[in-house]
């Protein structure tokens, strides 16, 4: 079967991520399982506007990266999320101002790093951990998501973005938007009462949709 349809569908996801401001620059990272249990990844040093189909980095079910430009540096976080979550088909990592700002300051719960303002994040993303600044390519933020033993599928690495796993590329990328969207939210709401979501209305939501939620 031919991959035209899910490299096209990468890089549109991505433009349309790079064209909302939801990353800039050369930053951000994106991968998906192929039918044969491979990998289609973004090269290293490349735009979210101007992926090419054709040059994006091919891996085999081994691990042996086969044809397509050189991958990410980041590669060992997204390898660590397929190795331990059986169900990531996607993998997002971006740069995205509001998610970054929130994890710059002090007293965020690191186990569960977004406040519970909406449904939409618990359903979509779970408890975020909260994982520390590690330098840009650092296999230790591979180490450090290995450690969680699949049961996250999302991570904020602090000074730096969220990564996302998702059952499919549209899934990942719905999910980290709706991550930065929320930490827009916290932000917006700083200095004001607001009502969260009580601990009853969360264990609701995670109840009516059969939610991943306790460590």
């Amino acid at each position: 079967m031919t991959e035209s349809g899910p490299r096209e569908k990468i890089c549109l996801l991505a433009k349309s991520l790079f064209d909302r401001g939801l990353t800039h620059g050369s930053t951000g990272n994106i991968s998906a399982r192929t039918e044969d249990g491979g990998l289609l990844v973004s090269p290293t040093g490349t735009s979210f506007g101007r992926l090419d189909p054709g040059r994006l980095s091919r891996f085999d079910a081994q691990g042996n990266h086969i044809s397509g430009d050189k991958p990410t540096k980041e590669m060992p976080l997204h390898s660590a999320f397929y190795e331990t979550r059986s169900t990531a088909g996607a993998v997002v990592h971006l740069h995205s101002c509001h998610s970054v700002a929130l994890s710059m300051i002090p007293g965020a719960d690191e186990n569960n790093f977004l406040p519970p303002l909406t449904p939409y994040a618990i359903m979509q993303l779970g408890k975020v951990k909260l994982l520390p600044f590690f330098l840009p390519g650092d296999p230790a933020m591979g180490a450090a998501v290995r450690g969680l033993a699949g049961k996250r599928c999302a991570v904020m690495l602090a000074n730096h973005g969220p990564v996302v796993a998702g059952k499919d590329v549209e899934a990942a990328c719905n999910a980290i938007e709706e991550l930065e969207e929320t930490a827009r939210l916290a932000l917006l709401l700083r200095g004001v009462e607001a009502r969260s979501l009580t601990e009853e209305q969360v264990r609701a939501v995670v109840t009516k949709f059969d939610l991943e939620w306790d460590d």
